[in-house]
């Protein structure tokens, strides 16, 4: 299928911006600088957000301000997608945690894409399941892995390897405490097992945090 002259092949990855590409799309691309607020816990839910550029942090705040980091999403990620199921205000708090690039689209017209386009609706619906199997990986994560096992999984996550595209390697710098925060553990405990696998080899600084593929050693050790 083409939409505005650009072909979508069904064996290739999900790509969703030709569709939200097309006319008829009411949409528009917004720039966010690093910890910047997209949006904010209690705020109306109206619109949806896919990201081209960055990182994004999904979290919640309770009553007395501990925060809960709910999610990392990077490039080809959806968000705030909670407004198509009847979700009248954001359950959650979404920050940049690099410079961001976000497509933001107006709930009506993400639904009416959605009940227009079955070849995006077929799509959508996929990145949201593996998305979900994600969440409840995570979920298994923390309760039965180490600590060391969970930062590993995290900085391997972050990093995109087993996504369909390729690997990055270098990622912009993180902070210990969103590391902490992801995984549930304090920030000491994470430069521990951070200087560790920098000792071994698993990640380098280098204006930026480098990821090696011999971080899964960690995640697959009994």
């Amino acid at each position: 299928m083409k939409v505005n002259g650009v072909k979508n092949s069904p064996k290739a990855p999900f790509d969703p911006e030709p569709f939200l590409n097309a006319a008829g799309v009411a949409r528009k691309t917004v720039e966010f600088a690093k910890k910047a607020t997209i949006f904010a816990q209690g705020a109306p839910a109206k619109t949806v957000m896919y990201i081209q550029q960055g990182g994004v942090k999904l979290s919640v705040v309770n009553g007395v301000g501990k925060e809960a980091v709910v999610a990392m999403l990077g490039p080809g990620d959806f968000f705030g997608e909670g407004c198509l199921a009847g979700q009248p205000i954001r359950i959650g708090l979404a920050t940049a945690v690099t410079p961001a690039t976000v497509i933001v689209i107006e709930k009506n017209d993400m639904m009416r894409l959605l009940h227009a386009n079955h070849e995006f609706s077929d799509g959508f619906i996929t990145y949201m399941l593996a998305r979900n199997i994600r969440i409840e990986a995570d979920l298994v994560d923390q309760l039965f892995n180490s600590t060391e096992k969970r930062l590993a999984r995290a900085l391997l996550l972050l990093a995109r390897y087993g996504k369909e595209d390729t690997p990055q390697k270098l990622l912009p710098k993180i902070s210990q405490e969103t590391l902490a925060e992801t995984i549930g553990t304090t920030r000491s405990r994470v430069n521990l097992f951070m200087n560790k696998f920098k000792k071994l080899g698993f990640i380098k600084y280098n204006g930026g945090l480098e990821v090696n593929s011999s971080l899964l050693s960690v995640v697959l050790h009994d």
